[in-house]
């Protein structure tokens, strides 16, 4: 006898999941070579992300690791989680009483240290005089994240002020004009990398 499995406190409710379900359709949710309920491996994905757990890790009463591991491929590798972002930040915008896409970014970088899965990713960085990950990050001005990308610890923010201001742009759909950066940002090298996708860098 095949009885419901108990809810896990990850589990996306039945509002979200009528929010989030347009995103997530690749294909028909009844499609004829679906093996396992939609809702159920995003429920595994959530699960995995809420508890940072090793996909093998996963409870036995949630679809196979493997099924759900190859899906969020397929959401990842078709940007649907990306989509979101964009539409939420809007509302959250737009409810704010602010334009639904910014005009003005704020940058920055973290880094993070690193671990013995971390490999080659892996840089140190003399200024924080860590060992690890850099993770570069803009952000709006009220503070929903715009793009974020990750280097190596040792590399430079200055370096990677462009690849940074061209991801604003692409999420932005070129909107933004200005962008905010402390110290680290300094010199001409970022403030031209930041100027060929239409950014003027300021510093503060």
């Amino acid at each position: 006898m095949i009885t419901a499995r108990r809810p896990y406190p990850s589990d996306v409710s039945d509002e979200e999941w009528s929010l989030i379900v347009p995103y997530l359709l690749l294909m028909k949710e009844d499609a004829e070579q679906r093996r396992h309920d939609l809702r159920e491996l995003f429920n595994g994905l959530r699960y995995v992300i809420r508890y940072g757990i090793a996909w093998r890790a996963m409870p036995n009463d949630l679809p196979p690791w493997s099924a759900v591991y190859q899906q969020s491929r397929r959401w990842m590798e078709a940007g649907c989680f990306e989509a979101v972002v964009h539409d939420l930040r809007a509302v959250l915008r737009l409810a704010a009483g602010k334009q639904a896409e910014p005009t003005t970014a704020i940058i920055d970088s973290r880094t993070l240290r690193s671990t013995p899965e971390s490999g080659s990713r892996a840089g140190y960085d003399g200024a924080k005089r860590k060992n690890g990950s850099k993770l570069h990050m803009a952000v709006d001005t009220l503070g929903h994240l715009l793009a974020l990308h990750v280097t190596p610890a040792n590399r430079d923010d200055r370096a990677e002020a462009g690849p940074l201001a061209q991801a604003i742009q692409q999420a932005t759909d070129g909107s933004v004009e200005l962008a905010w950066a402390d110290q680290g940002y300094t010199g001409s090298k970022a403030a031209n990398a930041a100027k060929e996708h239409d950014i003027t860098l300021e510093i503060v």
